[in-house]
């Protein structure tokens, strides 16, 4: 009985998922293309680390700071629906590194016209956070750290087509026991990761 439930509702978040979309496609074709920007021209990510250089065994901080078009909004890394597309900024760590955390800032509520209930969303600039080590063997000298970021565009009358975005972070892997800077306090604040 459960599972016959449980299949159902998961039939319905699907179907609520395509009608969304539905209606987005329909609402952005309706619209003047000069005024729809490309989905992934919505989103400036910036990326910046914790420490430099990054020592073998150590741990460091990847900050994304997300700038989003005026105008648009995305939803939050925990959207109010199920059906609702998150934010998510997903690394492919090269070997010798480990990925230990992410964290997303809430979002904010915002009642939009296409909406009967408000939603969470991410407006303005957001700024995600992972931790991550490097292993004792990580490879020594200058390397990239890529990730993507997933997410869905709207603003109060169009949602643009879901798009993921490359990201990368630059790092400098230095020997076990060199003693790093920390670097952006802005972001990071004074003490940076321990």
């Amino acid at each position: 009985m459960r599972s016959r439930r449980a299949s159902g509702q998961a039939a319905l978040r699907l179907l609520l998922g395509c009608f969304a979309a539905l209606v987005c496609t329909q609402v952005a074709q309706s619209q003047p293309p000069q005024d729809i920007p490309a989905a992934s021209a919505v989103a400036s990510p910036k990326t910046y680390v914790s420490i430099a250089p990054v020592p073998r065994g150590s741990t460091f901080e990847v900050a994304v700071v997300v700038g989003i078009m005026p105008g648009f909004h995305m939803n939050a890394h925990k959207p109010l629906e199920d059906y609702l597309i998150p934010t998510v900024l997903t690394a492919k760590l090269p070997a010798g590194f480990k990925d230990l955390a992410t964290s997303y800032p809430e979002g904010v509520t915002k009642k939009l016209s296409f909406s009967d209930r408000p939603l969470l969303v991410y407006t303005g600039q957001f700024t995600v956070r992972a931790k991550f080590s490097a292993a004792a063997n990580a490879p020594l000298g200058k390397a990239k750290l890529p990730f993507t970021l997933q997410y869905q565009a709207c603003n109060d009358s169009v949602c643009l087509a879901p798009v993921r975005i490359p990201v990368v972070a630059a790092i400098d892997v230095a020997p076990a026991g060199t003693k790093p800077q920390r670097t952006s306090p802005q972001i990071f604040g004074e003490s940076g990761p321990k």
